[in-house]
């Protein structure tokens, strides 16, 4: 794509003698390659003395975008990003996200549209990755996974110009629209509350990052509940998600003299390898200790015992997230239809607590 970045032939960019490109003009005018796609389109989207410095820069370099590649950013793509803040041994082992792409593409596909799934390391790529994608008129515009506190990314689509949504509960003061079930402590709540009717008082939370904002709202679901009658967690542990992290803390924790009777996992792989390490310890589930996952995928149906997890409707929110998309994008969709909270379904990897340890 390095044709789409260069413009045509001019000045030379001062002391190097190669042809200018928009990367030097961004360096120039100290804002991004997004930015002075902007200014040069006069999109409207940035102030007049930005624009006015960035067209500087450009006269100054010499550099103007070519007829093709501006010719580009303004055709249709019919292309959606998803971009992953995941390693790629992490995504591959973690069905949620293969449900999410099915419910996604389940709406696109059908409509023409293609999805580009990227895996960055951090916020910073990910930004960076917009404005590139952006810039190089490479996308129609982007689903947004695992919102954080005072996550940037939502206005910054929002400058660029491009359409997006972010899967989460919806925000009515964020600059895009949220999709995804209303209520996201709801389940969380009943498995506390599950596991309190069958006897449960040693109940331990193994979470997700600290810094995810569904991270931040189920961990004080979980710590409220308990509060609420009269405990406090056994213990909560953040980990990345990898299937390691589930091993490793699931052992640490039943190693303990106090070892939980019950574990609460952030989703359904992690929950899985807790449970395999529990019966190489030579644990019984439910029997010595009761399991319970999040996200109901299809495993779960098919494990022994069965998963105790919490339905969040993966496919759904993602078949609702790409209809949002692309009645941003212009096209005509049915309304999204998801309603409902996340529910927690009750299968046999939960019990009463062991008798004599509470």
């Amino acid at each position: 794509m390095k044709e789409r970045l260069e413009g045509r032939p001019g000045r030379s960019a001062p002391g190097n003698g190669t042809r200018p490109t928009i990367k030097a003009v961004a360096a120039a005018a100290g804002v991004s390659t997004a930015t002075v796609s902007q200014a040069v389109n006069d999109t409207g989207r940035i102030s007049e003395a930005t624009r006015r410095r960035v067209l500087a820069a450009a006269a100054e370099l010499g550099w103007s975008p070519s007829a093709p590649a501006t010719a580009l950013r303004r055709a249709r793509t019919r292309t959606i990003a998803l971009v992953v803040r995941r390693p790629t041994d992490v995504l591959g082992a973690d069905p949620h996200f293969s449900e999410l792409i099915t419910g996604l593409e389940g709406q696109l596909a059908p409509r023409g549209y293609g999805l580009l799934l990227h895996l960055v390391p951090d916020m910073a790529e990910e930004s960076a990755l917009y404005e590139r994608l952006a810039a190089e008129g490479r996308i129609d515009g982007a689903v947004l996974t695992d919102a954080r506190a005072d996550d940037p990314r939502p206005g910054l689509l929002k400058g660029l110009g491009l359409p997006a949504v972010l899967l989460g509960t919806p925000d009515p003061a964020a600059p895009v629209p949220g999709v995804g079930l209303g209520q996201q402590d709801a389940g969380v709540r009943e498995a506390v509350t599950h596991l309190l009717n069958h006897g449960h008082r040693r109940i331990a939370y193994v979470a997700g990052p600290a810094d995810l904002l569904h991270s931040g709202l189920r961990r004080a679901a979980f710590e409220s509940a308990l509060a609420e009658a009269g405990l406090r967690p056994l213990a909560v542990r953040h980990t990345d998600f990898t299937e390691e992290a589930a091993v490793t803390v699931t052992t640490e924790l039943l190693a303990r003299p106090d070892r939980p009777t019950a574990l609460v996992f952030p989703n359904d792989s992690m929950a899985v390898c807790g449970m395999g390490a529990a019966q190489r310890a030579g644990l019984r589930v439910p029997e010595d200790v009761s399991v319970v996952g999040y996200d109901n995928l299809p495993l779960g149906r098919w494990l022994h015992p069965r998963l105790t997890t919490v339905d969040q409707q993966v496919q759904r929110v993602g078949a609702a997230a790409a209809l949002t998309l692309l009645a941003g994008c212009g096209e005509e969709v049915p309304a999204p239809l998801l309603d409902g909270r996340p529910r927690l379904v009750v299968r046999e990897s939960t019990g009463p607590a062991p008798a004599g340890r509470p």
